[in-house]
């Protein structure tokens, strides 16, 4: 296996180390059956440069994006400029072309020492698979979905690539890996890939049936993660939030010739494809002023809990921590809320001033030295100050939100995605492309031997609401920021920093993982007419427990899952021929069942 420390080392402290799931399953006598394909998700795939300027010269077919990271060291305005796309078109601005990185190498590692499929990869070749029964499916992470095609006909190198794996190991389907992001992607290329052209790749109807066996999605965003909206409305996540919070003001202020967020934000607003994960489903999924589906009382999930070490326990449809400390119950449908206070409080008591009529005016009175353009920019204070008026945002209203904050990047996001759920599938206007993506406005193929799983981590505290607030610290400033001072109080509270925290994977919650094969497509539902088989594999956290363990062998983080052995195994067994009853049908620890049923969702 890839490693930094070579095992007798490891072996000769730690004693014996089990078997590798590729060794483990080759003494079994499992090999090589159907062929993979796997499906990169955002930022983990390698970008290169093919034409540039002037400031870009000497790194033709250098890595911008994964390896070293140096030209960000040596020239970081530069290398902003390069990995940015048009704000307008949202493709390739004049005089730079950055292209994915193909082949294995596109994704096995993100950077030196930090693998990504790297450990996959081995495991399978173990096995005995090798690059005729493997293949990368690396595209332009930053592009949106239908771009990739526009651009440079990706959905259609992913459709005859696969078709070639087939046709070349004796008829045998697929059997498709997407992670995180890409989970969404292949959503797409599943509506693609059958529809007609131009639109589509004219594969016609019983495409999916032919080819693929299986997809085995790993950390699956079906319905969004609240983390995309923080980052579009303020370049935030909880671990920025953090550092803003160590050094106010440093990583605003004009250092070294930048002003570091402003050049993200303007940076990252040009990638369309972060406009795929915002939340899905509005508040019948998300939850709404005075409810949400995981914040059913005390001691659904305890924030701070310690996970157990040993995977091997598994309890179906029960949550393995219930036993622990209750804590105060949570209120997540409040994805964005204006101070604690309100965060917390019902909602009867609370005045809210709609912000949608406020007229923006001129630009900010401060404003007049920013040479990052944002749309910030385009805002007067007083418009400002009435999206902070509005008070709370559930995932129905944050729409509205960005609409007003950023009506450029969602007029070119809402060309490509949609977040609504589908009354009538059989409407015609479902076949356009902007609702491929979205699981609750789009039916699964007509593959009725075809299986879905959803395998993530659990046991981690997940970001799912944000407390806000107004900040006015200097020029050419982004006027909203995550209130690090907003605490639960207690060591079991589940806002921390300002972040309401649920049970997830780190990075994607759990209701957003699981839900669509938990109820959405379990059965047959409008959203999966011909009662595709879907199961559910939750993975435990258990951090590594020394240094010498790496990321660990049984992590149920967001990245850190590729390295777990379990997951691995899973996925061997489906590649050498099993199904998931031989797997044994669903594994949960958490409460996915039980939060799904609080969804009224017509099906």
């Amino acid at each position: 296996m890839p490693a930094s420390i070579p095992q007798y080392v490891t072996e000769a402290i730690t004693g014996p180390l089990p078997d590798p799931p590729g060794v483990k399953l080759k003494k079994e006598g499992l090999t090589v059956n159907h062929p993979v394909v796997f499906v990169p998700g955002i930022v983990t795939g390698g970008l290169e440069l093919w034409e540039g300027h002037h400031c870009a010269e000497g790194l033709f077919r250098k890595r911008l994006w994964g390896g070293s990271f140096g030209e960000l060291y040596k020239r970081p305005l530069c290398w902003a400029e390069h990995m940015s796309l048009d704000n307008e078109t949202g493709l390739d601005p004049p005089g730079i072309r950055v292209r994915p990185v193909s082949g294995l190498v596109a994704a096995d590692y993100f950077a030196a020492g930090y693998f990504v499929w790297a450990v996959l990869i081995a495991n399978l070749a173990q096995i005995g698979y090798e690059e005729k029964t493997m293949y990368m499916a690396s595209y332009d992470w930053r592009l949106s979905f239908q771009n990739t095609e526009v651009r440079d006909q990706t959905l259609s190198r992913i459709k005859s690539n696969i078709e070639l794996m087939v046709a070349t190991n004796g008829g045998k389907k697929v059997v498709v890996i997407p992670h995180s992001m890409g989970v969404l992607y292949f959503l797409h290329f599943m509506k693609w890939v059958e529809a007609p052209t131009p639109m589509g790749g004219g594969g016609g109807s019983d495409w999916c049936a032919k080819h693929i066996k299986a997809i085995m999605n790993i950390g699956g965003p079906f319905l969004g993660v609240p983390k995309s909206v923080s980052g579009l409305f303020s370049i935030e996540a909880r671990d920025i939030a953090v550092a803003r919070a160590f050094a106010p003001g440093f990583l605003e202020k004009d250092v070294l010739g930048l002003q570091t967020f402003q050049h993200l934000m303007r940076m990252t607003r040009t990638w369309d494809s972060t406009m795929s994960m915002i939340p899905k489903g509005g508040d019948t999924i998300w939850g709404g002023l005075d409810w949400s589906p995981e914040g059913g009382g005390p001691g659904d999930f305890n924030c701070s809990a310690k996970k157990l070490k040993n995977n091997s326990t598994r309890n179906t449809g029960q949550n393995s921590n219930r036993n622990l400390a209750d804590m105060k119950s949570a209120n997540y449908g409040r994805i964005i809320s204006f101070g604690k206070d309100v965060a917390e409080v019902h909602s009867s008591r609370i005045e809210r001033v709609d912000f949608k009529d406020v007229v923006k005016g001129d630009k900010l009175a401060n404003s007049s030295s920013c040479d990052i353009w944002i749309e910030y920019n385009e805002m007067h204070n007083d418009a400002i100050k009435a999206v902070a008026d509005y008070k709370i945002y559930t995932a129905g209203s944050i729409l509205d939100l960005l609409h007003f904050v950023a009506p450029n990047l969602m007029a070119r996001g809402g060309a490509h995605f949609s977040y609504g759920i589908a009354d009538n599938l059989d409407d015609p206007k479902y076949g356009h492309y902007k609702y491929w993506s979205n699981p609750l406005e789009t039916k699964l193929p007509n593959a009725p031997d075809m299986e879905i799983y959803s395998m993530y981590g659990v046991g981690i505290p997940t970001e799912r609401a944000y407390v806000y607030k107004l900040t006015t610290q200097h020029d050419c400033y982004i006027p909203f920021q995550i209130d690090t001072s907003a605490d639960g109080g207690s060591e079991d509270s589940c806002l921390k920093g300002g972040v309401f925290s649920a049970d997830g994977d780190e990075t994607v919650p759990v209701l957003s993982a699981g839900f669509m094969c938990a109820k959405g497509w379990r059965g047959k539902t409008k959203f999966n007419p011909s009662g595709i088989r879907t199961y559910i594999r939750e993975y435990n956290h258990a951090p590594p427990a020394n240094l010498l363990e790496g990321r660990g062998t049984q992590s149920g983080a967001h990245v850190d899952i590729m390295g777990n052995f379990a997951l691995i195994e899973d996925i061997l067994r489906v590649a050498a021929g099993a199904n998931g009853n031989d797997l044994g049908g669903d594994h949960v620890y958490s409460d996915i069942f039980k939060w799904s049923e609080r969804i009224d969702l017509k099906l």
